[in-house]
């Protein structure tokens, strides 16, 4: 399918879900004009949020991950759509299990029987990114076999193309499109999903989780059979555990739920804060919990590990200290420590980003810690200081999500979980732990060579340094000439492009009023597609 008729499509399920209903009311006058061939469909009964959702799962699996995506970004959305949006499944009809057969043995370059031991033909699961199935190894371990659906990474290719066009757009003709970021949270979304694609990053993600947590008792990690992993093809331990929301069966194994529920906190922040890795992706449909000791020592088991984050150890500490700080109510601390990362502009009144966050947290505070979110307050956190013009800080959104996640799991199993009471003893030890003498020695003792071996050079990079510097201001008045005639010239060509949408649009209306009403459905299609042209001539 050629990308003009992606459009057309995807224009076509715009309009028949009346999505236009989602813009400002008083969109500009452009953006009126652009869109109004989609007021050509009848309203539709369904709430804004539904249809939405109903939409995305029309389009197709990239379209439903990208709606799961913006299901996590509470900082972005309103609530309503990302309560409906969380509703989307990532179950897709199987592909041929022959086929799957034949990407294995491809993959391998040997016949699935000479491979493995009792290959199951029934799909284990289907999701929109890959497909498992159950097998043995010739040794008699239990697997499971995970395989990349055959062509989806020219179809997010295609559909991501798409999406980053009309998100540039989105930011070009709307200050409210701006604020929301639509470029970065695409980026976001292309960068995340070609990484599930590559099935021997989540390996090593698997891998590395795995010996962190080695000689832990909360969190089992499966093994990776190394030599039978691929880009394409994934071979792993085949766990025995109860998903995490079924907790009917969890309750009838005497599992002791308090203490599960407080794990899941401590195994959180040990990734973030002592391993400095973490599993970004734990949902229900990736957690676990074991059948093993569930009485006295209850633990989980994670699987799907395509998306994994890490911090700065400048973040690392900020965070630390911004979390600690919120929930002793030192609003002034929040505020400077923002500014003192970067994480909003050097300029920022303190006094007015306090006052600013007083305003939000004071309310949250009014309840007992225990019915407090941990994930909604750091949220709210992130919405104040982002009036303030702080940038989308992609790593901390992925912790954010997580945060959320593990919350929700852990109320959900335990409601009266009070994760600060978990979290703030392990905050303060590893703030302490963190500048103490024998974590200095050991920092000391890492960068010592390196240190020593650019200590030579320092004299020679300072001059050349320096020379860079008066190169640069010598330049700089033919740099500003350039750049005024660089934007005339951007300037004659948006009024260009606006000249030519006119044009176009102006045909779509005709073709739409003037065709012979039988042939209504070529009317439509054809003002749609010269609407669609239109479109295309503004993105130019």
């Amino acid at each position: 399918m050629s990308s003009l008729l992606r459009l057309l499509r995807i224009a076509f399920c715009l309009g028949k879900y009346r999505l236009i209903d989602l813009l400002p009311l008083k969109a500009p006058w452009h953006w009126r004009l652009l869109l109004w061939p989609l007021l050509l469909f009848p309203k539709h009964k369904a709430e804004r949020a539904v249809r939405l959702r109903m939409a995305l799962e029309e389009l197709g699996p990239i379209f439903i991950k990208f709606g799961q995506l913006l299901s996590t970004r509470p900082d972005l959305l309103p609530a309503d759509l990302v309560l409906e949006l969380s509703k989307l499944q990532d179950q897709v009809a199987p592909f041929e299990q022959q086929r799957f057969k034949q990407l294995v043995e491809q993959a391998l370059g040997a016949d699935i029987d000479d491979l493995f031991d009792d290959y199951k033909h029934e799909v284990l699961a289907s999701a929109s990114i890959a497909q498992v199935h159950e097998a043995k190894l010739k040794n008699g371990r239990e697997i499971v076999i995970k395989v990349v659906r055959p062509g989806i990474q020219a179809t997010i290719e295609r559909d991501t193309r798409l999406l980053a066009q009309l998100a540039h757009w989105l930011e070009r003709f709307s200050s409210e499109a701006r604020r929301l970021r639509p470029v970065e949270v695409v980026a976001d979304y292309r960068m995340t999903v070609l990484d599930e694609l590559d099935l021997m990053k989540e390996a090593a993600n698997a891998s590395q989780l795995r010996r962190n947590f080695e000689n832990s008792d909360k969190l089992y990690i499966p093994e990776v059979y190394w030599d039978f992993c691929r880009s394409n093809v994934l071979v792993i331990e085949r766990i025995d555990g109860i998903p995490v929301n079924d907790l009917e069966q969890i309750n009838a194994q005497s599992t002791n739920l308090k203490l599960l529920a407080e794990r899941g906190v401590e195994v959180f922040f040990t990734q973030v804060f002592e391993h400095n890795f973490f599993h970004a992706d734990m949902h229900p449909g990736n957690v676990f919990v074991s059948r093993k000791n569930p009485e006295h020592n209850p633990s989980y088991i994670g699987i799907d590990c395509a998306i994994c984050g890490s911090l700065s150890r400048e973040d690392q500490y900020y965070l630390a200290r911004n979390l600690i700080a919120m929930f002793r109510r030192d609003y002034r601390q929040v505020a400077e420590l923002h500014i003192s990362s970067g994480w909003v502009p050097a300029d920022t009144s303190a006094g007015a980003f306090e006052s600013a966050i007083r305003a939000v947290c004071e309310p949250l505070f009014q309840k007992p810690l225990q019915e407090i979110s941990f994930g909604e307050a750091l949220i709210s956190l992130f919405r104040t200081a982002q009036r303030f013009n702080m940038p989308v800080q992609p790593q901390l959104v992925l912790l954010q999500k997580t945060l959320l996640n593990i919350e929700g799991l852990g109320r959900q199993l335990y409601p009266e979980l009070d994760l600060w009471q978990t979290a703030h003893p392990f905050l303060e030890k590893w703030l302490k732990k963190r500048y103490s003498l024998r974590t200095l020695y050991k920092e000391l003792k890492y960068n010592a060579p390196e240190w020593l071996e650019q200590a030579p050079n320092l004299p020679a990079l300072t001059i050349n340094s320096m020379n860079k510097i008066q190169s640069l201001a010598d330049i700089a008045p033919e740099l500003r000439h350039f750049s005024d005639e660089l934007n005339k010239s951007r300037r004659r060509q948006k009024k260009q492009r606006l000249g030519l949408s006119a044009l176009l649009f102006t045909a779509a209306g005709a073709s739409y009023f003037f065709l012979p009403g039988q042939f209504e459905l070529n009317r439509e299609l054809t003002s749609l597609g010269l609407a669609t042209l239109a479109f295309l001539a503004m993105l130019r």
